[in-house]
C-alpha cells in the first residue's frame, strides 16, 4: 500500500511541476504570436538583437521543446541565449551543449523511457539470492530503517538512469568554467527547498544541474548541490523569462507547454481539489514571467491535448505536434530571422565551439578506478568492470559496467567521471558509488490474498527484514515472519566467501503452522490438519555465473520436526480414522537453481529451472525409516511480438510422511489447477503442466506498470507415493482446468481477476493478489 501512495504522490506531483499553466496560456489577453514586429530602426548599424529562448518545464510535455527548436532552425532564427526549468532546462541545456533538434529527436527516439524510470536493473543482470525476493515480496514496498527511523524513499520514481543518460550527452562539457562557454550560453533554474528561493545554475556539472532542475517532489528525490538542497524549478520560476533578460536577451521567445487546469469533473476527490489548488497557486509564477514580455518578444503555447506529463511514451507525437505548431507560426518566427549567409555563419560559429568540446575527450583511458567504497570492495569490484585502461572512451560499457554493480548491491549514488592522470599522461574513468546507510536495515513486505468468491479464501502478510554489512565480507541476517492462513517465523545468516565472494555459506532456522484441509471426491472439506513444522540446516553453495546471476548450487544438511495434528472441530470423518502424528527428520540435501527471467510478474521472456534432492531418514514411534523427497520444476516464457507463450511444468515426489499424516503435496486454486479449491487434490506425489498465454493491453493502465489479457490450460495430479503415474489412464490419474483472465501488475504484486472452470470442478470467478 506504500508504494500506491508514492504513485498517488507522484501524479500529484507531475502535475505541480506541469503548472497548470495554459489557462493563462490560452488568453488571448497574453498570447505575443501577433505582436507587431520589433523596431530594429533604432538599433545601431550593424548590430543585431540578442534573442533569448526559455524553456517551461512540464515534464514529458516538453518534448514539443525539439518540435519548436527544429521549426526556429527551418525558420533561420538564432539563438543567443537560454534558459529553461524542469523538462525545459534538459531539452535547452542539451542544446546548448551543442545538440542540434534532429540529434536530440533521434536520442530520444532510442530511449526507453519506460526502462529510464525503472529503478532495478535488468532483473537478469541481479544475484540469484535477489531475484528469490521477486517471489515473496513487492519489489516497490522497499523500506530502509537509520537511527531509529524509518527511511522511506525520496522520490517515487528512480533517477539513476536518466543521471547516466545526462552524463552521457554532457561529458564533453566537464572543463567549462561555467555554463557561457557552452556553444550556446545557457542557465537552468532550480528550487532551494529548505527556504523556497530560486536557484540559479550557471556553472559546475552540467549534468547535475539538468537533474537538479527536474527533481520533481514526490517523484524525483532532491538533489544536493554546494550544500543546498534543490527541486524542481518550476516551483518558483517555471517560465524563466527575467532569467534570458540578465543574461542580455534583447527579445525573448518564450515557449509556455504546462498542462491545462482540471475540469470540473475530475474536482470530486480531495487529491483531486489539492491538486488544482497547487496548480493555480503555481501558475501565478508563470503568469508574472507572461507578464514581463513586452511587444517585442513572442509567447509560443503549443496546444498538446490531453498529452500529460507522464506521457514518456508519447515522446514522437508531442515531437511532431511541436513541429506543427511552430510551422504554423512561421511568419511571427521570421521577424527575427537572418539571411540564409548569415545564419550558417552563426549555425558554423555554434558548431565549431562544439566541435572543440568534443575535441577535448580522450581517445583512450590513462586508468580505471572506484571510489566511495572500501578499497576491499573496490577490489572486488573491479573484477565485474570490462573497461580497463587503454580502452577507448565508450559510455555505453561504462554504463553497462554500472549496471552489473547495481545488480550486486545497492547504491545511494552510482556514477562516473573523467580525471586527470596524476602523471600527466592524459585522462582516467573513476566509478564513484556511495552505499546508502540507510539502507543497512531493509524491510520488505508481501501481501497474497486470494478468493472464489464462493467462501473459500486466503490471505498471507510476509514481512522480512535483512541487515546489510553484518559481518566479514558483506555478510548478512535475514529474519522472517508470515501472517495468515500459514503462520511462520524465520531466520538466516548468509555468508559470502573468498575475496570474489562467489562461494557462501548459510545457516538457518525456521517454525511453521500451515493448515492442511482434506477433502472429498466432489471437493467438500472432511478434516483439518495443522502441521507443524520446526527446522534448522545449514548449507555450502556456488553462486553460477560471473556476477552470481545465472543461479546457484547448494548442498546441505538439514533437521526437521514436524507434527501433524487433527483439528477435531473440523472433520467430517469418525475418530478412529485419523490420528495426531509426529515425527523427526535428517537428511542431507543438493538443490539447484537457474533464474533469467526478464520479469517475475509477467515475464516476457527467459526461463527459471530448480531441483531440490533430500535423502535421509526419519524417526516415528522409536522406528527409523529411509525417505527420499526431490521436487523439481520449469518456467519457459518465450515472446512472439505482442504474444507471450508460458510453459510450466512441476513434478514433486515424497517419502518421507509416516502412515495417518497429512498429504506433503497439494493443488488447486488459480494456475494450480483452477477450478478446483486451494489444497484439493493432495498427495505425496504431484504432477502439473500449464500451457499458458497472455498479452499486454495498450490501455493506460494509472498505477498499474501494465495490463494484461491472458488464459492457461492445465492437466495434473496428486497421487500416493508408492502408485505409479500412468498416463494411459489419465481420465482416472488426470485433472483438467483452465482459466482466463484480465491481469495488472501493480506496485503491490500481480493481480488476476479471472474466470475459472475444471470438468470435475466448479466453473466460477477468482481473485488474486499475488503469484498464482
Amino acid at each position: 500500500m506504500i508504494r500506491c501512495l508514492w504513485r498517488l504522490l507522484a501524479a500529484f506531483a507531475w502535475l505541480v511541476a506541469a503548472h497548470g499553466q495554459a489557462a493563462g496560456a490560452a488568453s488571448p489577453l497574453l498570447d505575443r504570436t501577433a505582436a507587431p514586429a520589433p523596431d530594429t530602426a533604432a538599433a545601431p548599424s550593424g548590430h543585431r538583437p540578442r534573442i533569448g529562448l526559455v524553456l517551461s518545464g512540464g515534464g514529458a510535455r516538453g518534448f514539443a521543446h525539439v518540435g519548436i527548436l527544429k521549426a526556429l532552425e527551418a525558420a533561420r532564427v538564432p539563438v543567443d541565449v537560454i534558459a529553461g526549468t524542469s523538462m525545459g532546462a534538459i531539452i535547452g541545456g542539451l542544446y546548448a551543449s551543442g545538440m542540434d533538434p534532429a540529434a536530440l529527436e533521434r536520442e530520444i527516439l532510442a530511449v526507453d523511457w519506460g526502462r529510464l524510470f525503472d529503478d532495478r536493473p535488468p532483473r537478469q543482470d541481479l544475484t540469484q539470492r535477489r531475484k528469490e525476493e521477486d517471489f515473496t515480496y513487492s519489489p516497490a514496498v522497499r523500506l530502509g530503517f537509520k537511527d531509529g527511523q524509518f527511511q522511506f524513499p525520496k522520490g517515487a520514481v528512480s533517477s539513476r538512469s536518466l543521471e547516466l543518460l545526462l552524463r552521457r550527452y554532457t561529458l564533453h562539457t566537464r572543463h567549462l568554467p561555467d555554463f557561457d562557454a557552452l556553444p550556446t550560453p545557457f542557465r537552468a533554474v532550480a528550487t532551494d527547498m529548505e527556504t523556497g528561493e530560486p536557484v540559479l545554475l550557471s556553472s559546475g556539472d552540467l549534468a547535475a544541474a539538468l537533474r537538479a532542475s527536474m527533481s520533481v517532489p514526490g517523484v524525483f528525490s532532491p538533489l544536493e548541490w554546494d550544500g543546498r538542497i534543490l527541486g524542481d524549478g518550476g516551483l518558483v520560476n517555471n517560465l524563466p523569462v527575467d532569467v534570458a533578460r540578465a543574461m542580455g536577451a534583447e527579445i525573448v521567445i518564450a515557449v509556455n507547454i504546462g498542462t491545462p487546469l482540471a475540469r470540473r469533473e475530475t474536482l470530486g476527490t480531495a487529491l483531486g481539489v489539492t491538486v488544482q489548488m497547487i496548480n493555480i497557486l503555481t501558475e501565478q509564477n508563470v503568469r508574472r514571467s507572461i507578464e514581463g514580455l513586452n511587444r517585442r518578444d513572442l509567447l509560443l503555447t503549443p496546444d498538446l491535448g490531453s498529452l500529460t506529463a507522464a506521457s514518456f511514451d508519447q515522446g514522437p507525437a508531442l515531437m511532431a505536434i511541436g513541429e506543427r505548431y511552430g510551422a504554423s507560426v512561421i511568419e511571427a518566427l521570421r521577424r527575427f530571422a537572418l539571411d540564409e549567409v548569415a545564419y550558417a555563419a552563426w549555425q558554423s560559429a555554434r558548431q565549431t565551439r562544439h566541435e572543440a568540446l568534443l575535441a577535448t575527450l580522450p581517445d583512450s583511458l590513462a586508468f580505471v578506478r572506484i571510489e566511495g567504497v572500501s578499497s576491499a570492495q573496490a577490489a572486488r569490484l573491479m573484477r565485474q568492470i570490462d573497461v580497463a585502461p587503454g580502452d577507448a572512451l565508450e559510455p555505453h560499457r561504462i554504463e553497462e559496467d554500472l549496471g552489473r554493480l547495481v545488480a550486486l548491491d545497492d547504491y545511494v549514488q552510482l556514477d562516473y567521471r573523467l580525471a586527470p592522470a596524476t602523471d600527466g599522461t592524459g585522462e582516467g574513468l573513476i566509478y564513484r558509488l556511495r552505499d546508502d546507510d540507510g539502507a543497512r536495515h531493509q524491510l520488505r513486505l508481501g501481501l497474497n490474498l486470494q478468493t472464489d468468491f464462493q467462501g473459500q479464501g486466503d490471505f498471507r502478510l510476509r514481512l522480512s527484514h535483512t541487515l546489510r554489512d553484518a559481518g566479514h565480507r558483506g555478510a548478512q541476517w535475514r529474519t522472517r515472519v508470515e501472517l495468515g492462513a500459514t503462520v511462520a517465523l524465520g531466520t538466516e545468516w548468509y555468508q559470502p566467501l573468498g575475496d570474489d565472494r562467489s562461494r557462501f555459506t548459510s545457516a538457518y532456522a525456521d517454525h511453521e503452522l500451515r493448515k492442511i484441509e482434506w477433502f472429498d471426491a466432489g471437493g467438500d472439506p472432511l478434516a483439518l490438519f495443522h502441521r507443524r513444522t520446526t527446522r534448522i540446516g545449514a548449507d555450502l553453495g556456488w553462486h553460477l555465473g560471473r556476477a552470481g546471476n545465472w543461479g546457484d548450487v547448494r548442498v546441505g544438511a538439514i533437521a526437521a520436526r514436524r507434527r501433524s495434528l487433527i483439528d477435531y472441530d473440523n472433520q467430517r470423518v469418525g475418530r478412529g480414522t485419523l490420528r495426531d502424528v509426529g515425527w523427526r527428520e535428517y537428511a542431507w540435501r543438493l538443490a539447484w537453481v537457474s533464474d533469467q527471467l526478464d520479469h517475475a510478474n509477467f515475464p516476457g521472456q527467459g526461463h527459471r529451472y530448480q531441483i531440490e534432492w533430500q535423502r535421509g531418514h526419519y524417526r516415528a514411534r522409536g522406528t527409523a525409516t529411509d525417505f527420499i523427497r526431490w521436487e523439481a520444476s520449469l518456467n519457459e516464457v518465450f515472446r512472439d511480438g505482442p504474444h507471450v507463450w508460458n510453459l510450466y511444468g512441476r513434478l514433486s515426489r515424497s517419502t518421507a510422511l509416516p502412515p495417518g499424516a497429512a498429504d506433503e503435496y497439494s493443488l488447486g486454486g488459480f494456475q494450480q489447477l483452477s477450478g478446483y479449491r486451494v489444497g484439493q487434490v493432495a498427495g505425496n506425489a504431484l504432477m502439473l503442466l500449464r500451457l499458458g498465454y497472455y498479452r499486454r493491453l495498450s490501455l493506460n493502465p494509472g498505477v498499474a506498470r501494465a495490463l494484461f489479457v491472458g488464459g492457461t490450460l492445465e492437466a495434473g495430479g496428486a497421487w500416493d507415493a508408492t502408485e505409479r503415474l500412468r498416463l494411459s489412464g489419465y481420465r482416472d490419474n488426470l485433472r483438467w482446468g483452465s482459466s482466463a483472465y484480465l491481469g495488472a501488475d501493480t506496485a503491490i504484486g500481480p493481480v488476476y481477476l479471472g474466470l475459472v472452470h475444471a470438468p470435475r470442478g466448479y466453473t466460477g470467478l477468482y481473485f488474486l493478489l499475488g503469484k498464482p
